[in-house]
């Protein structure tokens, strides 16, 4: 998977639950979305989990 912004990360999740919830996926590409989505979150919160302990790092230092 290519480097992807958080922001971006979270839209293209969002994109995913709209078209699980209007029923716009068929099985197969059910399937895909929901792996990818897993991709995407596992994304999400290392980012996150990153971001973290930058901050708390940069805190200790003060």
């Amino acid at each position: 998977m290519k480097e992807i912004k958080y922001e971006a990360a979270l839209a293209e999740l969002q994109t995913i639950v709209s078209k699980m919830e209007n029923d716009e996926l068929d099985i197969d590409q059910m399937s895909e979305q929901l792996k990818h989505a897993q991709e995407l979150i596992r994304l999400c919160k290392d980012k996150l989990t990153k971001t973290d302990e930058e901050i708390k790092k940069i805190l200790a230092e003060k």
